[in-house]
């Protein structure tokens, strides 16, 4: 079984928890509210503006005998260049304040998850900073086309509310396609569960930054209702 297979395999749980979030399976059924919505484009602008700085520290921290990632890092870093931009263009689309939400902190789940990535490559390897890779652009791929498209039509919001949504949706779809030829390169097994250990991690942070995410009022009545 290739390594990419592997961590599909062996962080699968943890991905089915983070696509049980409540918030998550109402956006497929078109059940979100607009400042849930909104909440969701703040908090993306506060990970996503960090997607450059942590590629590029990722880059520095690799040591010489995966001097061939460079290359895939730098293309990465180009890709992914301003998609901060374009989510707050999608708040102001909105009738969201976009400057506020530049000048103003992130929730606490999205910066830890944040602090966590940073951590990962500064204490722990930088290889595991692909499974935030991994678990962001896997979940934008299964989740973020479909979702836009119900939530469109739940708020009635124009096109243009949903740049990063669609772009990031279609842009992923290229990103995992590469992404599993290199994770089959990486053939060191400490790297490979530091790669899955990352992972596995990230899928409940990003959970915790869903989870954090403000559910329309009976959707939240029904979760309050289930058992603990």
């Amino acid at each position: 079984m290739s390594f990419y297979d592997q961590l599909v395999q062996q962080t699968q749980a943890a991905r089915s928890e983070l696509l049980s979030v409540p918030i998550i399976q109402g956006a497929l059924q078109g059940r979100v509210s607009a400042p849930a919505y909104l909440a969701f484009l703040t908090q993306a602008f506060h990970h996503v503006r960090h997607t450059v700085p942590l590629l590029q520290a990722c880059k520095a921290a690799l040591p010489p005998h995966h001097a061939w990632l460079n290359d895939a890092m730098d293309e990465y870093v180009e890709e992914e260049r301003g998609h901060d931009e374009w989510i707050l263009n999608d708040i102001r689309a909105c009738g969201g304040d976009a400057e506020a939400v530049r000048q103003g902190p992130p929730g606490h789940a999205t910066e830890v998850m944040v602090a966590y990535a940073y951590d990962t490559i500064a204490r722990r390897n930088p290889l595991g900073f692909f499974g935030m890779v991994h678990v962001l652009e896997g979940t934008s791929v299964a989740l973020a086309l479909m979702a836009a498209d119900q939530i469109q039509s739940g708020l009635n919001l124009p096109d243009t509310a949903f740049s990063y949504l669609r772009s990031h949706g279609t842009l992923d779809q290229e990103h995992t396609a590469h992404f599993e030829l290199l994770m089959d390169r990486i053939e060191d097994p400490q790297d490979q569960a530091d790669i899955v250990h990352a992972a596995s991690a990230f899928y409940r942070l990003y959970a915790d930054v869903f989870h954090s995410l403000p559910l329309p009022a009976a959707q939240a009545a029904t979760t309050e209702a289930q058992p603990a």
